[in-house]
């Protein structure tokens, strides 16, 4: 459970922090996976399509 603490009545900025906090915990991205089975194949081969475009990406920007 997230605990953020409101200082001298500042709910701008604990709204703020509790966000940061509950972004980092990816709970919303487990949920979304969990609305749809994907098999373990296809979640591999998108794993490894994503790191190839992110190697070719990566690449391309240092030639230049």
């Amino acid at each position: 459970m997230l605990r953020v603490p409101v200082i001298k009545n500042n709910l701008n900025k604990a709204l703020k922090i509790f966000k940061k906090k509950f972004k980092s915990t990816k709970l919303i991205k487990e949920i979304r996976e969990r609305q749809q089975y994907t098999k373990k194949s296809t979640k591999k081969r998108f794993l490894k399509d994503k790191a190839i475009h992110k190697q070719k990406y990566l690449n391309n920007n240092l030639e230049e």
